[in-house]
């Protein structure tokens, strides 16, 4: 198993992603995951910049860590021609070492441009259109596509990368999972769940990467590390069909506000024990992962990455 390392695009500037992905490579992380949104998921995180102008400038300052979104909703603020366009882009500006991420997504992104926020039956039967679309796509010369969600017309993508664009397919549910088997080249999901990579191994996905997300807060103490965590990411506590359904940070806001930092005891990894990390970790690879990427909540990245250099990283 593999491990890598989260970007949060919404608790941190566009300047602040790319040193992170640069002191992340120098740390020995060999991948990592970069948020797409355009809302952070409260006010408090305060960021969220365009994915694909900072994916561009990783792409100049580090020379060997692979990056993919995790993930971009390629149905409805940006229509999946071009995501093809932009991925394809990105994979020639880092040879091999890029991957598309993708997703239903939620309609704290989605809605900004005023469509209807689809069922979702119909955001899965969205995003498999959306992938035969970038696929048609990265096949080079003029294409057409007319389908149900979907129009493409005469369209050539000129810069295409020597080898096809991976795709990773997110999935936290059965049918999404047996989704990703179908149409993915990899499997994003955010829990240790057997059953989804069951789902996903018997629809096609046996063989494939399996990327899991583990986050933490790491800080100095543990109390020290739930309050950043309670500040900063309240929205861990927020559990099932909410986190694709609400529409505006202040949604989530009030969603957690008579909650309380002790609450996160248990669903995230807090503080510096390095050994409560690997157990998390371990829990992964008993699953069956073959990637998993950490989500360091908070400002103290350098501190994290150091603690992963001398603590984590060796003995893992």
């Amino acid at each position: 198993m593999e491990l890598g390392y989260a970007f949060s695009s919404e608790e941190h500037s566009p300047a602040s992603l790319v040193g992170q992905a640069r002191a992340a490579e120098d740390a020995g992380f060999g991948f990592g995951l970069i948020s797409d949104h355009i809302h952070p998921w409260v006010d408090a995180q305060g960021h969220s910049a365009f994915v694909w102008s900072v994916i561009g400038a990783i792409a100049q300052t580090t020379d060997r860590f692979r990056i993919g979104t995790g993930v971009t909703c390629p149905t409805m603020r940006i229509h999946p021609a071009i995501i093809a366009h932009a991925a394809a882009t990105c994979a020639c500006l880092m040879p091999g070492r890029f991957f598309l991420g993708v997703g239903t997504g939620e309609n704290l992104n989605e809605h900004v441009t005023g469509a209807k926020w689809p069922a979702p039956d119909e955001r899965l039967e969205m995003l498999e259109e959306a992938v035969e679309v970038m696929r048609l796509l990265w096949q080079g010369d003029y294409q057409t596509h007319r389908g149900k969600h979907y129009t493409v017309e005469n369209l050539r993508i000129f810069d295409l990368p020597d080898e096809p664009v991976e795709l990773a397919v997110a999935a936290m549910q059965p049918k999404a999972a047996e989704l990703a088997g179908r149409v993915g080249d990899a499997l994003i999901n955010v829990a240790p769940e057997e059953e989804i990579l069951e789902r996903f191994e018997q629809a096609g996905g046996k063989g494939k990467p399996k990327y899991g997300q583990v986050t933490v807060c790491y800080a100095d103490s543990k109390e020290r590390a739930k309050k950043t965590a309670f500040e900063v990411w309240p929205n861990a506590l927020v559990e099932g069909s909410a986190s694709q359904e609400l529409p505006l940070p202040k949604d989530f806001e009030q969603l957690v506000e008579d909650r309380s930092a002790d609450e996160l005891d248990g669903k995230l990894v807090l503080g510096n024990d390095p050994d409560e990390y690997l157990e998390e970790l371990k829990t992964y690879d008993n699953a069956g992962y073959t990637h998993v990427y950490i989500h360091q909540i908070g400002p103290d990245q350098n501190g994290f990455l150091k603690f992963a250099k001398s603590e984590l990283l060796p003995r893992f």
